[in-house]
């Protein structure tokens, strides 16, 4: 297995239990318009450990892949929100506004090697 799979891999399912965990932070960032917050990070927390664990199995790989880029793809508009969030905060700190932001092009990666867990 590619060692880039693994560590997506690993982060989904580290990501997902964080989701169940210590749900707050990813409450805040559902976009406003969106109801259900609460029920949408639980059910994206268990999503990203499934996912996660599809991926590290060549019998499911391709599926875990497929579902991974899926649910990158349905979650930036949650980073998105984030990102005007903090960005507006007069409060935050300003290494923390810059992190928000740049970790906004990070998903382009984490989506070639989910695709690439896709291919198989």
């Amino acid at each position: 297995m590619r060692r880039d799979v693994a560590a997506l891999a690993v982060g989904f399912a580290a990501s997902g239990v964080l989701h169940l965990v210590k749900p707050e932070p990813y409450v805040a960032i559902v976009p406003k318009p969106l109801p259900f917050k609460e029920e949408l990070v639980a059910g994206s927390g268990v999503l990203e450990i499934i996912l996660g664990a599809m991926m590290l199995y060549p019998r499911t790989r391709k599926l875990g892949g497929k579902g991974s880029v899926a649910l990158l793809a349905a979650v930036f508009p949650a980073n998105v929100q984030m990102a005007i969030d903090v960005v507006r905060d007069e409060k935050a700190a300003g290494w923390f506004k810059a992190g928000t932001v740049l970790r906004l092009p990070l998903q382009a990666p984490m989506i070639r090697v989910a695709r690439k867990a896709a291919r198989g």
